[in-house]
């Protein structure tokens, strides 16, 4: 007689990369978010608060709206507590060694989130503490965006594979996340970039290498090429944190790429458009695409909140 399978359980998982999250458990975050959206879009509070007690430590060498209020707010409605901790406060890797402070703080609550420039720091911290790490933003990876990206998706939509994703602009963190989930939920994911603005390398072969159903990941150079037949165009801004002293040579290098109407036309009527957001106006993307009846960008804000409360949920919450 066999034995019976094992409840999936993300009890005291890290989240460093996109592609951390087996088939199962993204589907079963996904279920648990829609859950307590559900229920907080009808009362605005949970009955059930599975974080009460928990405190989760926000690290930021980046600034941010969503991720802070999004990690803030999901805490506190879950019964939890979190503590901004900005670089002027701790200096990771300055004032105190990265493993130092993990060390600390892996006395002290009960998990870390971080949002930083290199990778590696992310992986320092997850390495020296036991707690859950959540990578809220990498120069590599936003594995938390590409989350609330595919849920917004398969809320929109219904279904996820075979959906087709047009990523017009910059091989980025961004792109890197959503081509590492959505390989594995089953999306063609398509990225049309200017010559020198590609993905990583490393991060397209990994995708292809864990895509499941009609997951796969298509790299070119044209934008109106990788937008004909799309379901959705997506896009980001041309210049990330970081990279402000570049930012008139990437609109040079930019240029034609820009999310407007005319792209819209021919992807197709029903094209829906995504932005991770704060966006450029009038640079990555036309303020009346933005702002316009086809854009999920408003869904996608709103599911940083809504899908990071499930991972939270689940990673934190439990005996």
């Amino acid at each position: 007689m066999s034995a019976a399978p094992r409840p999936v359980s993300l009890r005291g998982r890290d989240l460093l990369s996109a592609a951390d999250l087996s088939l199962v458990e993204v589907e079963l975050v996904f279920d648990r978010a829609a859950a307590l959206k559900a229920e907080f879009r009808a009362t605005r509070r949970h009955a059930d608060r599975p974080l009460d007690g928990r405190t989760l430590a926000m690290l930021f060498q980046k600034p941010s709206l969503r991720t802070r209020v999004t990690f803030e707010a999901g805490m506190t409605q879950l019964g939890g507590h979190a503590v901004h901790l900005a670089t002027s406060d701790v200096g990771v890797g300055t004032r105190e060694s990265v493993a130092d402070v993990a060390r600390n703080l892996d006395r002290w609550v009960d998990g870390i989130m971080v949002r930083t420039f290199a990778h590696a720091i992310a992986e320092e911290i997850a390495g020296a503490a036991t707690i859950p790490v959540i990578n809220a933003l990498t120069d590599l990876e936003h594995p938390c965006q590409a989350l609330a990206d595919v849920f917004t998706l398969r809320e929109r939509f219904g279904r996820l594979d075979g959906l087709v994703v047009a990523f017009v602009g910059d091989g980025n963190n961004v792109f890197h996340s959503l081509a590492l989930l959505g390989a594995r939920t089953g999306l063609e994911i398509r990225l049309a970039h200017p010559a020198g603005h590609g993905p990583d390398s490393a991060i397209v072969a990994r995708a292809t290498a864990i895509a499941g159903g009609s997951g796969k990941v298509v790299l070119g150079t044209d934008p109106l090429a990788a937008v004909r037949g799309a379901d959705v165009i997506y896009t980001d801004a041309w210049t990330s944190m970081g990279q402000e002293v570049d930012a008139e040579r990437r609109r040079t290098d930019f240029a034609g790429f820009q999310v407007d109407r005319r792209l819209l036309s021919a992807a197709g009527r029903a094209t829906l458009v995504m932005h991770c957001l704060p966006a450029h106006r009038g640079e990555e993307i036309a303020s009346d695409v933005l702002d316009g009846p086809r854009s999920l960008v408003l869904e996608q804000a709103e599911n940083r909140l809504h899908v990071q409360k499930g991972f939270l949920a689940e990673s934190l919450g439990g005996p």
